[in-house]
């Protein structure tokens, strides 16, 4: 069994005691420290406001491409990307000449992350429009075509019910043979898991083990039926785990959760966590998301760094 893949998730940008005018700084501190202690991607929310469940609205959130070209700069081997980009912010030809920007300026790193979007509230605010789910499910489709279509082929065009691309030129061409790494937001089984099994390279999903094998049967039927090898296809799980130094510790920090994540999380010691982890890659998961609530220092990715060597 090869050894697992393990990406870090940014879902929020408050920090106790960062000012704004540290904040980009102490991020960088802390993606530094996850690169070192092991992690394979980083990845940050793409939202405009802060997203129900991790914090109040107005809490801050940075602009992604902005903040991973600014990354790319400071760090040297952590794939880089979205987790994940809405359909609905960026025409998708745009959105494949910024992230073939983004692989140039890291050496190669970029990984494009693309969802149905699911947030009416920042779709309002900004004056995005908001369509009904069907019809950003098919803007989903036609989408992560042209962005596969403008890494693959030299001067691609298309013509879709909502998109269309003419002889578009995406010119330096991305680094990565292929163009940078496909991750599709979501494991809706009829739709999505299908556009995973054709334009995919990075899942991540949620839920319990149970949940999961089903989920990943579905998503071996799609491969079956489009011809594509699942093993081409980076199977990760958003790690139920919260990180703790001590037992003691473990209480205290899950009072912090919101009820509806508590339930489907433990809160572990490393070696404990890495125990709890193993039956997903005994199931066949590739990997591991861990997210930043809990690891928002440069002392506090330790932990995740012993983690990581436990499952090596």
């Amino acid at each position: 069994m090869s050894k697992p893949f393990f990406g870090y998730h940014m879902p929020l940008f408050t920090f106790p005691g960062v000012p704004d005018d540290q904040l980009f700084e102490h991020l960088v501190r802390v993606v530094q420290a996850a690169e070192q202690a092991g992690f394979d991607m980083v990845t940050v929310m793409d939202h405009f406001y802060q997203i129900r469940g991790v914090g109040p609205e107005e809490a801050p959130m940075l602009e992604a491409y902005t903040l991973l070209g600014a990354l790319a700069a400071r760090t040297s081997r952590v794939r880089l990307g979205t987790m994940v980009s809405g359909v609905t912010y960026r025409n998708p030809a745009l959105l494949a000449k910024m992230v073939t920007t983004l692989d140039i300026v890291s050496g190669g790193r970029a990984v494009l992350g693309l969802g149905a979007a699911w947030n009416e509230d920042e779709h309002k605010g900004y004056g995005f429009e908001f369509p009904p789910m069907r019809e950003r499910m098919d803007r989903l489709e036609e989408a992560l075509e042209i962005c596969h279509l403008m890494f693959t082929q030299d001067r691609p065009s298309f013509e879709g019910t909502y998109y269309r691309i003419d002889r578009a030129l995406d010119s330096p061409r991305p680094i990565q043979p292929g163009g940078p790494r496909i991750l599709i937001g979501g494991s809706g089984e009829r739709r999505t898991l299908r556009m995973l099994a054709r334009f995919g390279d990075i899942a991540n999903w949620f839920g319990g083990l149970d949940e999961l094998k089903h989920k990943d049967e579905v998503f071996l039927a799609h491969c079956e039926a489009v011809g594509r090898d699942p093993s081409t296809v980076l199977r990760t799980v958003m790690a139920p785990v919260l990180l703790v130094a001590d037992v003691r510790e473990a209480e205290s920090l899950l009072a912090h959760i919101p009820p509806e994540r508590r339930a489907s999380l433990i809160a572990a010691t490393p070696a404990r966590a890495a125990e709890a982890l193993a039956p997903y890659r005994e199931a066949g998961f590739d990997g591991f998301i861990l997210r930043n609530p809990m690891l928002s220092t440069v002392e506090s990715m330790a932990l995740a760094g012993e983690l990581i060597a436990a499952m090596q």
